[in-house]
């Protein structure tokens, strides 16, 4: 297991470092001078040199990189162009709207997902599973933005149950916080559901065909009983990396939704850093995704040589 993890962990360490250097590169090639853009068109050379200066810009290409990824080593993201504020403390601000709101849709999707698989696979090819079937096409075919401006409609604006956007931060409480971040975590997680539940139901009926489940049915187990005790441990791989790749994008893919409920995440703060050329904001945030994905991709790893220990002795 110590040797399987030991691997995984250098690879995903030398992609961590491919990752910085393709961020940095594609970051560069952007047309247009940040310190030209926030002083203006008319500013004179010798202002926008200075600013250069300032903001560490005029330095070489693998200088600043260098200064930039090992800032990153230490926790220094350096400072925003546009706030004038460290890029950590904007980060760390936002990651408290965004890393609860992935996490509750992540939750939310999985508690939907898992028992509507095991569902619709213990009953293959009758009306319910071709019910759930026709649900779940439509929940993946569906917008999440379009979803959440329904959502709005009916909760917010019909209702009045909840508010249409915005967070109160957590200092109001734990209650407001997650009543603010309810219908954006639904938005997110149902289409989350309706892939997840179908992976879990194909998974499941691959699994059924094996040999150990036919064994298993043979000493009069039911088909339910085969699919809870037997098959559901085995068909949980392909769910597990499906659930890795929805954190993930549930963590640095929510720019429209949270822009739709007027939330103070991640994605609206790289939207705003674009918007405003706060390369440094971008490059920063960025990579703190990646290593977010790469992260829950060497976590994801981990849980597969649990489920099946096969993996342990590679």
């Amino acid at each position: 297991m110590l040797r399987y993890a030991l691997t995984r962990l250098l690879s995903l360490s030398l992609s961590l470092i491919a990752a910085s250097v393709a961020i940095f590169a594609a970051i560069e090639v952007i047309p247009g001078d940040p310190a030209a853009y926030m002083l203006g068109l008319n500013a004179a050379p010798e202002t926008v040199a200075v600013l250069r200066d300032e903001l560490g810009l005029s330095g070489s290409v693998w200088a600043r990189y260098l200064d930039w990824i090992s800032g990153l080593a230490t926790g220094d993201f350096g400072i925003s162009y546009t706030y004038r504020v460290p890029v950590a403390e904007l980060v760390a601000q936002r990651l408290a709207v965004s890393l609860p709101l992935a996490a509750y849709a992540l939750a939310l999707s999985t508690a939907i997902a898992l028992p509507v698989g095991l569902w619709a696979a213990a009953r293959r090819g009758r009306g319910a599973d071709l019910g759930i079937m026709a649900a779940t096409q439509l929940g993946i075919a569906v917008p999440n933005f379009w979803f959440a401006m329904l959502l709005v409609l009916v909760f917010a604006v019909k209702l009045r149950w909840v508010s249409a956007g915005g967070f109160p931060g957590w200092e109001a409480g734990l209650g407001p916080g997650l009543k603010a971040l309810t219908l954006p975590a639904v938005a997110l997680a149902l289409p989350q559901a309706a892939i997840l539940a179908r992976v879990m139901r194909s998974a499941l009926i691959e699994t059924l065909g094996q040999d150990y489940i036919r064994s298993a049915r043979a000493k009069g187990l039911s088909r339910a009983q085969a699919l809870r005790r037997h098959a559901f441990r085995n068909a949980l791989i392909p769910v597990l990396t499906i659930l890795g790749l929805q954190f993930s994008f549930l963590l640095a893919g929510a720019i429209i939704i949270e822009n739709v409920f007027f939330l103070p995440g991640l994605g609206r703060l790289i939207f705003q850093a674009i918007t405003q050329r706060d390369l440094i904001v971008v490059e920063s945030v960025v990579m703190l995704l990646v290593f977010a994905v790469i992260l829950v991709t060497f976590l994801v790893d981990l849980a597969y040589a649990a489920v099946d220990p096969r993996l342990k002795r590679r």
